[in-house]
């Protein structure tokens, strides 16, 4: 536990008024000369400019404040609610909710609460899950064992474990998306509080950045800075982490009052805040593949899918397509194309399920959306 106190120290230690917004003007842009460099290779078939969604089926309904969704092996699903701080199993063919449990240590408030949560890329043995939370102190990662055998509903999660501690809190940007990347390690995306912007720009604090950690909460080997968790930093406040086919990281965020952000994530990137927002092609930092009107977008989750990235947007109550080129640029392979606009409310949460399948959670119970008879729900969706 010392230890990992200490790789927390290492990196010590929300949303302005136009948070949750959408963007109309796209504007795919390019990396600035200076970025640090990723690895990349040509996709064999790149999809197409113009792609479509059709809505198959709601899997579930009536979440009260949906925020995290994560698969376990078998096809099931796991959400996390930010203020019930629970997390329910959802049967992945019938829709069946199951209540694992209720998370200690949570304290709600404002964008805070039980937030992320991932799976262990060894659940098969380790029966591990992660949760990114607020508590009454800080934003804190812990593990904890899930056994639905033998045990009854609403006492399947073991005692969390700390693996992170120490990241700021705010009423507002608590970040709080995390996801296991190809090579096994842990990501996290962290906002800068809403109160102190210029921690983003700080190397040794762990708000607005994100974050690469191994399973134990160490920082991971190959980290730009060694025994840094910092993987990259000058964010504002990260809210989706997904790999595409290349294994390149791709990440949204909210922008403040002119840009709402998708970006390439390389290795020790400065993206810019509180300094800049949006496309500004300064040397030093790493300009969006593409941003938004807060208006259209304040995205939240996104995924990987059909060579394309899905971006969920809270305020813009639409999804975007993003296709890339799979070249080794970061343009987009067009200019983005919503989806769904304004038909299910807020949209919070999406997740690869296959092929070309994807779950998406609405986000209308979360105070500051209009709930309507069957919020919050799951919906499966077919796209291409």
């Amino acid at each position: 536990m010392a230890a990992l106190a200490a790789g927390s120290l290492l990196l010590t230690a929300g949303c302005s008024s136009n948070d949750d917004s959408e963007n109309t003007q796209v504007r795919p842009t390019g990396a600035t000369a200076t970025e640090p460099s990723a690895p990349s290779s040509p996709l064999s078939s790149p999809p197409p400019a113009k792609g479509s969604v059709k809505v198959v089926s709601t899997l579930t309904e009536g979440l009260a404040s949906p925020w995290g969704l994560a698969e376990l092996p078998g096809g099931d699903l796991l959400v996390s609610s930010r203020d019930r701080r629970t997390i329910t199993r959802i049967d992945g063919s019938t829709g069946k909710q199951t209540l694992l449990g209720t998370v200690p240590g949570v304290s709600p408030a404002g964008e805070g609460g039980l937030l992320g949560i991932a799976v262990s890329p060894a659940f098969g043995t380790d029966h591990l899950l992660y949760a990114y939370f607020t508590t009454a102190s800080d934003n804190r990662i812990a593990r904890m064992r899930y056994d639905g055998t033998g045990r009854a509903p609403g006492r399947q999660l073991g005692a969390p474990h700390t693996i992170l501690r120490g990241i700021p809190k705010g009423y507002i940007h608590n970040g709080g998306r995390i996801a296991f990347g190809p090579d096994g390690m842990l990501y996290a995306g962290t906002g800068e509080t809403g109160q102190t912007r210029e921690l983003s720009q700080d190397k040794k604090s762990l708000a607005g950045k994100i974050l690469r950690m191994t399973p134990d909460g160490r920082p991971a080997p190959g980290n730009p800075v060694p025994g840094s968790l910092m993987y990259s930093y000058g964010h504002r406040n990260v809210q989706g982490l997904a790999w595409d086919g290349q294994k390149r990281l791709w990440a949204s965020e909210f922008g403040q009052d002119t840009w709402d952000e998708l970006n390439q994530i390389v290795p020790g990137g400065n993206y810019g805040w509180p300094k800049y927002e949006g496309k500004v092609g300064k040397a030093g930092f790493v300009d969006p593949v593409a941003q938004w009107r807060p208006s259209e977008a304040s995205p939240s989750g996104i995924a990987f899918a059909r060579g394309s990235i899905w971006m969920a947007g809270l305020r813009g109550e639409r999804l975007w397509r993003i296709p890339l080129s799979g070249s080794p640029g970061r343009e987009p392979l067009a200019a983005p194309q919503s989806f769904l606009r304004g038909k299910y409310g807020r949209l919070r949460t999406v997740l690869a399920a296959g092929g070309d399948r994807l779950w998406l959670v609405t986000s209308n119970t979360d105070t500051r959306g209009t709930p309507k008879p069957g919020d919050d729900r799951v919906l499966v969706l077919q796209v291409r």
